[in-house]
């Protein structure tokens, strides 16, 4: 498989902006009014907020190329506690998108592969998620990969509209 993963830098945050637009509205067009996703990929995904994102050292993005072409990203934040899970030294996926032309490429998975080796190897003990209970793709993915379910909460989206979210954990 011809992929690379490597770590973003601020230089990338286009390359995040547009496939995040993508993927996040991929992911979530059934989850919310159009209007409300709309106004929340407008205030996340832009190139200020993402460059933001970026320039914070506690923000560790990977970008995903397919035959150089950059597809996917996550971010992953180290040492996020998490107020049901008691483990110290405990990493916040918050974000892993694929575009979903990829989807059946197992990408996600390697990527999501990448990231638990390499919070490993930064002595972490497992894995947090938030995920749309809508979502079910992403549930049966990450329940395949080894996550449990272990809380819900709602997501805010905007002012007025708020979606339910599984907690996940993945134990290391």
């Amino acid at each position: 498989m011809d992929i690379v993963i490597k770590r973003a830098t601020t230089a990338d945050y286009a390359a995040i902006v547009s496939i995040g637009r993508i993927a996040v509205e991929e992911a979530h067009r059934d989850s919310s009014p159009a209007a409300d996703l709309n106004d929340y990929m407008t205030k996340n995904y832009n190139d200020i907020a993402i460059q933001a994102e970026l320039n914070n050292p506690e923000n560790i993005y990977h970008l995903l190329y397919y035959k150089t072409r950059p597809i996917g990203f996550s971010k992953i934040i180290l040492n996020v506690e998490h107020p049901n899970i008691q483990l110290k030294n405990i990493t916040k996926l918050d974000r892993i998108y694929i575009q979903k032309e990829f989807f059946g490429l197992k990408l996600g998975y390697e990527l999501l592969k990448f990231n638990v080796a390499f919070t490993k190897e930064h002595h972490q003990s497992g894995m947090w998620l938030f995920t749309w209970i809508g979502n079910q793709r992403a549930i049966d993915f990450y329940i395949k990969t080894g996550f449990e379910i272990i809380g819900t909460h709602n997501f805010q989206v905007s002012k007025t509209h708020s979606n339910p979210n599984h907690h996940m954990l993945l134990w290391y």
